[in-house]
């Protein structure tokens, strides 16, 4: 586990607004999955804070979350969370 940043050298403030982009390949069921792993760790998230991007093609779809970061801590679990999830590909 990575060792804590003092809030003084974080480039983050917190509370505040965060993007975070995935991709995965395109699924009907892929924005339903991401959402329910963003919920786990921002309750107060919903589809109004999400942009939906398919690619060029059409086999990959890139959505960038905005979820309301509280701490480091919630954020890395969140990544860490998304990055296994099977159908994530990248997460940004």
């Amino acid at each position: 586990m990575a060792p804590a940043i003092p809030p003084s050298e974080s480039l983050i403030e917190y509370p505040s607004d965060f993007p975070i982009k995935v991709m995965g390949p395109t699924h009907d069921d892929f924005a339903a999955a991401v959402v329910a792993v963003v919920l786990k760790h921002d309750p107060t998230f919903h589809e109004g804070k999400m942009e939906v991007r398919p690619s060029a093609k059409g086999n990959y779809t890139g959505l960038t979350v905005t979820v309301l970061a509280t701490s480091r801590p919630q954020l890395d679990a969140l990544y860490t969370e998304l990055s296994g999830h099977p159908m994530v590909k990248i997460v940004m």
